[in-house]
């Protein structure tokens, strides 16, 4: 059944409601058990190493399944996989909090995660074949909202219910909010069950994605641990290019592949996608180096660093639904740019807060990149999803949210190599200048990103919609 975008207003917005539940709590998941590691750690009598594992799978698969979860929507249809990512996500929350030793967390902390990507994947493709392209805009940006707060609500979330309830409750408060979003969509969201096709799933590709996909980020993981040269990290870099060459020429030659590639021969969803990446590659490398400066360049508590970090996100929730209802009418190419101008801007000023800036100064350039941020995201992702067909929306969904997680990985990997090295060659992280210029540095070069991202971003077209 088709979904009738000139359905009543009020029932769209629904959708969006229940959409935006599953988008905020996957979302929070993927944040909120950062805080609570030394509770697990100590609780579960494990090591710092193992019980780092509890974040990391829960990023790993997520990353490793979006294309497949989301190319399984575009056949059996989106609604009837979002649902049963509900099913999925609550069950592993559930086994999470029953959890009694680090091995069974991690293995629970996966199955979770293989719920929160048939979340991911399935969300973007509802709401794009649910809201005219008058509209699209303005729900993608209500979503990227629902997903930044869940990340940034998740490491004080997390905090406060494992102080007052214990640990577990991190994990259990998914179970109600979960079955409230199910029941919620299950009565929403119309039914798109594909007519019959003879289009099948492509087992091999999948494989062969996560395969590849898994080993690049994992080398991007440890590398900080590992040594960027050392022969484990390349050899698994190694691994990663050669899987992954090894599955786009399998996908060039399947019927029907997983990962339909000549999407990517459309000019404004290759550029949509690779600025979204450019996008998350800057915020990370903030994330990452900005409470070094803050904690111990500047003294700070956790609480109060914490305060200050959040001006980023919370303005950059109140701009994305604006910017996505203008780029509605205007267009997006130019609000796409001109945001990820902005979000160079505001790293470069922030860059310059390193030495001597007040903490409100900080805020302020805080403030301007979570504004480029808010006009930068949801104009792209309509960008993107309106680039793709209607029966390939699910894979489209799938590319922008791995572009997400790989720019999130990158992010990090590539400021901590820079702070890295900067304080190795300046006298370590207790010397607080070598400290302000590891910070400036990953700032300048994050900064440099994002303005190469605008150029990106000019490559969009304006182009008629391919979802009806």
């Amino acid at each position: 059944m088709r979904i009738d975008t000139k359905a009543d207003s009020s029932a769209r917005w629904w959708v969006l409601t229940a959409v935006g539940v599953g988008t905020f709590m996957s979302a929070l998941d993927g944040s909120v058990v950062n805080t609570i590691i030394p509770v697990l750690r100590s609780d579960l009598h494990t090591t710092v190493a193992g019980i780092e594992w509890v974040a990391t799978v829960y990023l790993l698969v997520v990353s490793a399944l979006l294309l497949g979860v989301g190319r399984a929507g575009d056949l059996r249809g989106q609604k009837r996989m979002y649902i049963a990512g509900y099913g999925v996500f609550v069950i592993g929350s559930t086994l999470c909090g029953a959890a009694q030793s680090v091995g069974m967390l991690i293995g629970t902390r996966a199955l979770q995660a293989v719920g929160a990507s048939m979340l991911y994947s399935s969300s973007p493709a509802i709401l794009t074949k649910t809201f005219p392209p008058s509209e699209r805009g303005r729900a993608l940006g209500a979503q990227a909202t629902f997903t930044y707060l869940g990340l940034t609500a998740g490491p004080s979330l997390g905090g406060w219910l494992a102080h007052v309830l214990g640990w577990r409750s991190v994990f259990y408060i998914n179970v109600p909010v979960g079955l409230l979003g199910a029941l919620i969509g299950l009565r929403v969201i119309a039914d798109d069950t594909p007519a019959r096709t003879t289009e099948r799933f492509d087992w091999r590709g999948a494989v062969l994605f996560a395969a590849g996909l898994t080993a690049f980020l994992v080398s991007l993981n440890q590398a900080p641990t590992w040594g960027w040269t050392d022969p484990a990290t390349l050899g698994l870099f190694a691994v990663a290019v050669i899987i992954l060459a090894g599955f786009v020429v399998t996908e060039k030659r399947r019927r029907s592949p997983m990962l339909d590639l000549s999407l990517f021969g459309n000019r404004t969803f290759s550029a949509a996608t690779v600025s979204a990446l450019m996008n998350y590659v800057c915020l990370f490398s903030v994330l990452f180096v900005l409470p070094f400066l803050l904690i111990q360049g500047r003294g700070l508590d956790t609480q109060r660093a914490g305060l200050v970090l959040t001006a980023q996100p919370v303005v950059m929730a109140i701009v994305a639904p604006i910017a996505g209802a203008f780029s509605d009418r205007l267009g997006s190419r130019w609000f796409a740019s001109g945001g990820m101008l902005i979000l160079g801007g505001g790293l470069a000023f922030l860059a310059s807060l390193a030495q001597s800036g007040s903490t409100v100064a900080i805020a302020g350039a805080l403030a301007v990149i979570g504004f480029g941020t808010g006009l930068f995201v949801s104009p792209n992702n309509s960008s993107l999803m309106g680039a793709a067909p209607r029966n390939r929306q699910g894979v489209a969904a799938g590319v922008l949210a791995t572009a997400r997680n790989v720019g999130m990985v990158l992010g990090i990997g590539i400021s901590a190599a820079i702070f890295e090295t900067t304080l190795m060659r300046s006298g370590g992280i207790s010397h607080l200048p070598a400290l302000i210029a590891g910070v400036r540095t990953s700032l300048l070069v994050a900064a440099f990103v994002a303005i190469a991202g605008s150029v990106v971003a000019l490559m969009t077209r304006r182009e008629e919609s391919h979802v009806r």
